[in-house]
């Protein structure tokens, strides 16, 4: 049987639109953009055409959208930047406040900040269903000075929070509001205009685009500090020689993914509805992990009862499927993931394993991801059982 790849929300490949927009800035117009010679000027079109398409497929202005090196950069920018320029211009500790789900690229920034002193912590519950406490999160904004980071699309359940409705009361308390987009661009409609965050993060090898890229949208009149020190690069709030090919590279993919959004979240919706509907059928004692929610069409988390975790990853991979156990950015981590934790509680007992699903899926893909999964689900219980 060929190998099934059901992992795009780990990575993706780069498409050949993507591949063919980059080769001119690997070779010919190498340039460095800072320089005023020809060959500078080229590289500097390059960038300056590459910002303006990023920032349409958002919706914002290309003044608002700054390169960086991945989503992670990204994430850190936004939330360290923006909670030290609050405390350079008032002189007092910020409040940042973060869902319980979100990445750990935002979590463990928190953490660290915190830890630093440089920040007092608040951490949003979030429901099964996908509800943030709000409450919450009205009582915690009343403090002033606050930097609020909630993702767009939960990158391990699929999960969509309601940026939209936090955006309005962020903004009538006089707060910061970032979204981590990285699972949502491509897969749901994205627009700063329809929900007007202050910052917001992207990256490039999510979207088939090249690995190592990323931007971060900051909106006029939103300072953030910057992190890197060293050069003028990017207005001077992610200085070093612009990675022009990356950038635009990334600015392709969001291109292509942004108008192709809708009629591909429909097919990937169905294929994802077929796939947990024959796993269910096949199995008992199978949760859809955020099932209640309002989810992204291309991941399904499965919570399976009576099996270990990583001999089912490995009897999948034995049998050419690639999925995952959550984040692939916790790879090689035994603890749990901090996500199921904050949904089911910390003593959840069952295994987790993530479909994600994308271009090149296909209903073949999909209902030999179910029939595999199930066969290896029942050997497994069976073998336990004889034990």
């Amino acid at each position: 049987m060929h190998p099934v790849y059901l992992d795009y929300a780990a990575t993706t490949p780069m498409r050949d639109e993507v591949r063919a927009a980059m080769l001119p800035y690997l070779s010919d117009d190498f340039g460095n953009p800072s320089s005023l010679h020809r060959w500078g000027r080229r590289a500097a079109e390059g960038l300056a055409a590459a910002r303006a398409t990023a920032a349409s497929a958002l919706g914002a202005k290309p003044s608002e959208v700054f390169f960086t090196r991945g989503g992670t950069e990204s994430d850190n920018l936004a939330i360290l930047g923006r909670c030290r320029a609050l405390h350079a211009a008032s002189g007092t500790t910020p409040t940042l406040i973060v869902s319980a789900i979100e990445h750990h690229a935002v979590q463990d920034a928190a953490v660290s900040a915190e830890r630093g002193g440089e920040v007092r912590r608040v951490v949003l519950g979030v429901s099964e269903a996908g509800q943030v406490d709000l409450d919450a999160l009205d009582a915690a904004l009343e403090a002033g000075a606050a930097v609020v980071s909630v993702m767009w699309v939960n990158n391990e359940t699929g999960i969509m929070l309601p940026v939209a409705e936090i955006a309005r009361r962020v903004e009538a308390a006089g707060g910061t509001l970032h979204t981590d987009a990285v699972q949502a661009i491509g897969k749901v409609p994205v627009s700063v205009v329809d929900a007007p965050v202050h910052l917001l993060s992207a990256t490039g090898h999510k979207i088939y685009g090249p690995k190592g890229t990323g931007l971060l949208f900051a909106r006029t009149g939103t300072t953030v500090a910057p992190l890197l020190f060293g050069g003028g690069q990017e207005r001077a709030l992610r200085p070093g020689t612009e990675d022009v090919a990356g950038a635009v590279g990334l600015a392709a993919a969001m291109r292509l993914v942004v108008d192709e959004q809708a009629v591909e979240s429909e097919r990937l919706r169905a294929l994802r509805d077929r796939l947990e509907a024959r796993v269910l059928a096949g199995l008992d004692g199978v949760r859809i992990n955020g099932g209640s929610a309002v989810r992204a069409p291309h991941i399904s988390s499965l919570g399976v009862e009576d099996v270990d975790g990583q001999a089912l990853l490995m009897a999948l991979d034995l049998e050419g499927l690639a999925a995952s156990g959550g984040s692939a950015c916790a790879s090689g981590s035994t603890a749990g993931s901090h996500v199921i934790s904050a949904l089911y509680g910390a003593d959840d007992p069952r295994a987790t394993v993530r479909f994600s699903l994308g271009r090149t899926s296909d209903q073949i893909d999909v209902d030999r991801a179910a029939d595999v999964l199930t066969r290896i689900v029942s050997r497994l219980r069976g073998l336990d059982g004889a034990a």
